[in-house]
């Protein structure tokens, strides 16, 4: 009865038992705890009949179940096999009326086995014939860097457009949310070429306004000025065509410590700068007013200087195996999609 985690239906019986040990009649004690007469008799009785066990709630049957296995079966078919007339997917109320079953019973089995026909995912699987190969050369090197060199994630970043809202943003009140107009005035765009340093999470990054291999190329000596000469650099990229254009392989020969590892083709997944670029967007892009392409640049600037002061690295954690045999059990659920 004093136990903090009893229920209190159960503590309300057990003092009911209690003040009948005590030697107080049914009546004082109904008047005493405040409950009807046929209460005390009842929990009385059953004490006295099973003991503790009495005071529990016995099972109780409930409504008879009108949903039969039958029933659960012909709802998840129509969910994944078919589609409504009128519409690309199922909502509740339209496979209850396709049904003849309630709105709640048909959410109730979505539920269940998880279902959600409104929502929707974009994915691309990878056609590269070496997918494989690379897969376990990119996470060899997230996993286990070799010694006396500096891994690197590069990648370009274009298009950064600097957008002025058209009327000025309303400022966040108690109640009202910050407000700006649906459109915006393109004052120009620029590019960040990027390279995070797997172990440590600094980002050595620089802006150009086009990203050509010319670009590129300047990018690389500035990471060979930064860059400690006595590392090795490997750098991981994606499979874009400046990263391969003659200059940049004639470059590459005359600084042989640069070493090239490309991700799969559609795998930009596989590159942990994306992961960089995603903090840059959410936390000073998406929401940014830039009048110039200047001012943009220099927001820019501040926010990488701002990152190499507390840098974070992103700790990769999944092995090629991991990766792989994930890519195959997907695969094998959907053999008879067309992929």
């Amino acid at each position: 009865m004093r136990r903090r985690t009893t229920a209190q239906a159960l503590a309300q019986r057990s003092r009911i038992v209690l003040e009948c040990a005590d030697g107080h009649s049914i009546m004082e004690v109904s008047r005493r705890l405040r409950v009807t007469a046929d209460t005390v008799r009842t929990w009385r009785r059953r004490f006295l009949e099973r003991g503790l066990d009495g005071l529990s709630d016995e099972p109780r049957p409930g409504v008879p179940r009108k949903i039969t296995d039958a029933d659960v079966e012909r709802v998840i078919v129509k969910t994944l096999e078919e589609k409504p007339k009128n519409a690309t997917h199922w909502s509740t109320r339209s496979m209850a009326a396709a049904t003849g079953m309630s709105q709640s019973a048909i959410s109730r089995i979505w539920r269940a086995f998880a279902l959600a026909p409104h929502r929707s995912q974009t994915f691309k699987l990878s056609t590269d014939p070496l997918f494989i190969d690379k897969v376990r050369d990119v996470v060899g090197l997230y996993l286990d860097p070799p010694e006396k060199a500096l891994v690197l994630c590069v990648n370009e970043k274009s298009q950064i457009q600097a957008l002025d809202r058209s009327q000025p943003v309303l400022p966040m009140v108690p109640g009202v949310p910050e407000r700006r107009s649906h459109d915006y005035v393109r004052a120009g765009t620029t590019t960040l070429f990027a390279a995070l340093e797997v172990a440590t999470g600094k980002v050595i990054g620089s802006l150009h306004r086009r990203h050509r291999a010319v670009e590129f190329k300047k990018f690389l000596a500035k990471l060979d000025k930064e860059v400690p000469a006595d590392l090795d650099v490997h750098l991981i990229l994606d499979n874009y065509v400046t990263h391969k254009t003659p200059a940049v392989k004639q470059w590459l020969l005359a600084h042989p410590r640069f070493r090239l590892h490309f991700t799969p083709t559609s795998s930009s997944w596989l590159n942990l700068v994306e992961r960089w670029f995603a903090e840059l967007t959410q936390k000073k892009l998406k929401r940014g007013v830039h009048r110039s392409v200047q001012a943009l640049e220099r927001d820019i600037r501040t926010w990488l200087a701002d990152w190499n002061e507390h840098p974070r690295p992103f700790i990769w954690t999944k092995t090629a195996d991991e990766i792989l045999d994930k890519v195959a059990a997907y695969c094998r659920r959907i053999s008879d999609s067309g992929h």
